[in-house]
């Protein structure tokens, strides 16, 4: 069972498939030899709702893109202007955090949805936990791929960890303290 976290609300079944190039192995080689990558070019992509890594979206653009159960994830250190003139074309857009400590997600998030105005399912991939969660949704997730090894109903907690947010964001456009009445407080 997959841990998808869709509109705050835990999935039973999600139908995208996560399509990672692998390696594939030459007959008769040893060692590093061994393994050739598997071309963007080559890559069969199976029938059904399946993200493809950005590298296949653009390799296969032409017969895709008539695909309406195609979405597109982008790597950590892929750019977002990538996608700038597909992005209303998608219905799903996927962004992987290779390891936790990875950051560079929530500016791809945030620049989708603020940059180039991407209003499809924006989820997060990868080693995401909930810890995350507050912080992704402020930048524009509203879905979430959490790591195999974590309870999925306790990280759907971590959506509202917190009560208030200071600073705008994507989720809230006005920081806190244009959102307080002031006169009112003083009056008090």
């Amino acid at each position: 069972m997959l841990n998808i976290i869709k509109d705050k609300v835990v999935v039973g079944e999600d139908d995208w498939t996560l399509l990672r190039l692998k390696p594939t192995i030459v007959e008769g080689t040893e060692g590093a030899e061994a393994q050739a990558a598997e071309t963007p070019e080559a890559v069969v992509v199976p029938a059904g709702k399946v993200i493809v890594p950005l590298a296949v979206w653009q390799a296969q653009r032409a017969t895709l893109e008539a695909r309406k159960d195609i979405g597109v994830w982008l790597a950590s250190d892929e750019r977002p202007e990538a996608l700038k003139d597909d992005a209303a074309k998608l219905t799903m857009i996927a962004i992987d955090f290779p390891k936790f400590a990875d950051g560079r997600g929530y500016s791809i998030a945030y620049n989708l949805r603020a940059r180039y105005d991407y209003t499809g399912e924006l989820r997060a991939v990868g080693d995401v936990l909930r810890d995350q969660l507050f912080y992704m949704q402020r930048v524009g997730f509203n879905s979430f791929a959490v790591r195999a090894d974590r309870d999925v109903n306790d990280a759907l907690k971590g959506l509202s960890d917190f009560s208030e947010s200071y600073q705008q964001s994507w989720d809230k456009k006005t920081p806190l303290f244009r959102r307080v009445d002031r006169q009112a407080v003083a009056s008090k």
